[in-house]
């Protein structure tokens, strides 16, 4: 399918928040790319980074593996002899040598283990013996290693659990955990330094991009008719390898490449149940998992996931707010987004109608449970919370204090809110009227609400001029004061919420300007491009790259509520079904085998050609794209009869 590409990724998970990652030609271009990275508290340690393999046979000595040094210099160049690649349902690569060798190499994680096994393959040819020599750190994955005298070479070498078997293990660092590995060959101990590793996608960040890595020693195995297989683990050594490798063969059989994709994200935390917001960088984010379980747990089918997630979020409300982040480690929960508590609450209320159909799904006191954080958030909202989050007197939220990024365009450099969005902004209108709408149809008292409010946010949020609504009114909390910036955010008022706040011309008006001005190939712009803040690049150090992250850049996510929206100002007729297939879908599929490969980026520059950017593997781009766009491909309307509760005769 693939051959020697270094832009495309490829991404094994384990479940447990540890991954490996990687290029289709094997190079590694990231800091993050590696074969063995465990989690702990999302804390998480990288700790073999790469492999040097090379393979002796009668026609002589030839690599498999590839490297890039400083200055770009590849060595050895096993990527000249790759022939062909593929990623599904793990990564895999065919190697083709003089005499007519072929030799495959598999690299798979299994679910719920702190392994990763790697797997060569021979056919044609005569005889080969195989050399590997593992390239170890032991740090923390966003740092770097450089030559130092505290990495710790010695190997532990127990006794042998078979008569051609290899069991090695090594602790680069006092405080790292244990490496191991098990493979049918013999140890060779011959401690190197291999210095200046070159990260072409990190020098591209403007971040440090040179790495130096050690290597204990060689493995050298005979590579007959059997394969070979080398399990590389965490403490202890991986037992009947064989037996993990089918068993991880017989479950991904069962299910297609969306499916597979949508399982890397869904992560256990001890008792915690979570979805990973995008790797290779994020961790638990929970405005990204209410937005991204909607598509890979509710429309995937993954009812049971999507409880114990839920759940288990349901336990970190505190003063009506749940926690946007869990930082790496031990750091307290971050309780700093308006918007994540809104998401929860459309999430919980989705689940819990899906569920009413599945008797026995959820209990009685789950559902209680639910509920109850329900009416916490709408109540914390209302009385106000932190960060002067806090219900007015016409209704609407107001929030915001300088300093604070609380909605999802929440780019902070050093002291620097690049869209503070002090105020009343308009998604978080949106989300906040459709949970009183719901949380309305069993108390009274939201319902009151939502009635009163509703007729507030037509009145102050249209903006005439534009054809669409203002992004924040009463800015930095002074009545009357608007924001025209021409957003994508105003389509929640159509799309991707269960109740539709604007219908008829208004509704059709906006989301055409939405489309003429915002539309990209990947993604909705998030600011028009003739706004003079416009950022068309995704591009360069952190300054520029976060100062264009929400002026401009493309969001794929924003896909799933912009179709929504833009099926329903049409009556989600089949022409309009099969138009939004063609125009809006299609080129997403072709994204989907061309960066992150079976998943969508989080981000792609707002100018063409729209080079994907960010996490190669983000959870709500494909969350979005999976609620949005298969039953939509399927032929079954995505719009509930929920949504049609306003009149059309809405002017």
């Amino acid at each position: 399918m693939i051959k020697n590409d270094s832009t495309l990724e490829w991404l094994e998970t384990n479940g447990l928040g540890g991954f490996a990652m990687g290029t289709a030609s094997g190079e590694r271009t990231r800091r993050y790319h590696g074969l063995l990275m465990m989690d702990r508290n999302s804390r998480r340690t990288i700790l073999v980074n790469g492999l040097e393999v090379w393979a002796e046979t009668t026609a002589g000595t030839f690599p498999l593996s590839t490297q890039v040094y400083d200055g770009g210099a590849r060595f050895p160049g096993g990527v000249d002899y790759l022939e062909h690649f593929t990623h599904h349902p793990w990564p895999k690569w065919k190697f083709a040598f003089p005499n007519g060798i072929q030799i495959s190499q598999e690299i798979m994680i299994p679910r719920g283990r702190d392994a990763t096994l790697i797997r060569w393959t021979k056919s044609g040819g005569t005889a080969v013996r195989l050399h590997v020599r593992p390239l170890l750190s032991g740090r923390d994955y966003h740092t770097l290693q450089h030559e130092n005298d505290e990495f710790e070479f010695a190997a532990e070498l127990p006794d042998s659990t078979g008569s051609n078997e290899s069991v090695v293990a090594w602790q680069p660092y006092q405080d790292s955990p244990r490496i191991v590995a098990r493979v049918s060959g013999s140890y060779e101990h011959k401690p190197l330094w291999f210095r200046s590793f070159y990260y072409e996608a990190e020098q591209e960040r403007g971040l440090d991009f040179l790495e130096d890595l050690a290597s204990p020693g060689e493995f050298h195995c005979d590579l007959g008719l059997s394969a070979i297989t080398l399990a590389l683990s965490v403490d202890e050594p991986l037992e009947r390898v064989d037996d993990v490798f089918a068993i991880e063969t017989q479950r991904r059989s069962k299910m297609s490449p969306l499916k597979l994709a949508a399982s890397h994200y869904i992560v256990r935390r001890d008792e915690r149940a979570t979805i990973i917001a995008g790797y290779p960088w994020f961790t638990d984010w929970g405005r990204d998992t209410f937005i991204a379980l909607r598509g890979l747990c509710l429309a995937g089918d993954d009812l049971e996931v999507a409880k114990n997630i839920l759940l288990a979020w349901s336990e970190t409300v505190s003063e009506g707010m749940l926690p946007n982040r869990f930082p790496d480690g031990d750091g307290a929960p971050e309780y700093n987004s308006v918007d994540a508590s809104l998401w929860f609450v459309i999430a919980a209320n989705e689940f819990l109608s899906l569920a009413s159909a599945r008797p026995g799904m959820v209990n009685a006191a789950e559902e209680a449970k639910l509920i109850l954080a329900t009416d916490e958030i709408l109540a914390g909202y209302r009385r106000g919370t932190r960060h002067e989050i806090r219900m007015d007197e016409d209704g609407l939220i107001a929030a915001g204090e300088p300093g604070v990024q609380l909605t999802w365009m929440d780019a902070k450099v050093n002291d620097w809110v690049v869209t503070p969005r002090i105020g009343k902004p308009v998604e978080i209108q949106a989300l906040w009227l459709n949970c009183l709408w719901l949380a309305g149809r069993r108390k009274s008292e939201w319902a009151e609400i939502f009635d009163a409010a509703l007729p507030t946010f037509r009145r102050k949020f249209w903006n005439e001029k534009a054809g669409g609504l203002y992004d924040i009114v009463d800015v930095d909390h002074a009545i009357g004061t608007v924001d025209a910036s021409f957003r994508p955010n105003q389509i929640l008022a159509v799309g991707g919420l269960p109740y539709v706040l604007i219908e008829g011309r208004r509704a059709r008006s906006m989301v055409d300007g939405v489309e003429q001005k915002l539309w990209t190939p990947l993604g909705l712009r998030t600011l028009s491009p003739d706004d003079s803040n416009y950022r068309g690049q995704y591009v360069g150090g952190i300054y520029q790259r976060d100062g264009a992250y929400h002026q401009g850049t493309a969001w794929p996510w924003l896909l799933g509520p912009f179709v929504d929206a833009w099926l329903r100002v049409r009556g989600n007729s089949t022409e309009a079904n099969r138009e939004a297939k063609q125009k809006f879908w299609a080129p997403i599929e072709k994204h989907i085998n061309s960066a992150g490969l079976g998943h969508i980026s989080e981000v792609a520059s707002g100018d063409a050609p729209h080079r994907p950017a960010g996490c190669p593997f983000q959870a709500w781009s494909l969350g979005e794209y999976i609620r949005v766009c298969k039953p939509t491909l399927s032929g079954r309307s995505n719009v509930t009869s929920d949504s049609k509760q306003v009149s059309s005769k809405q002017s």
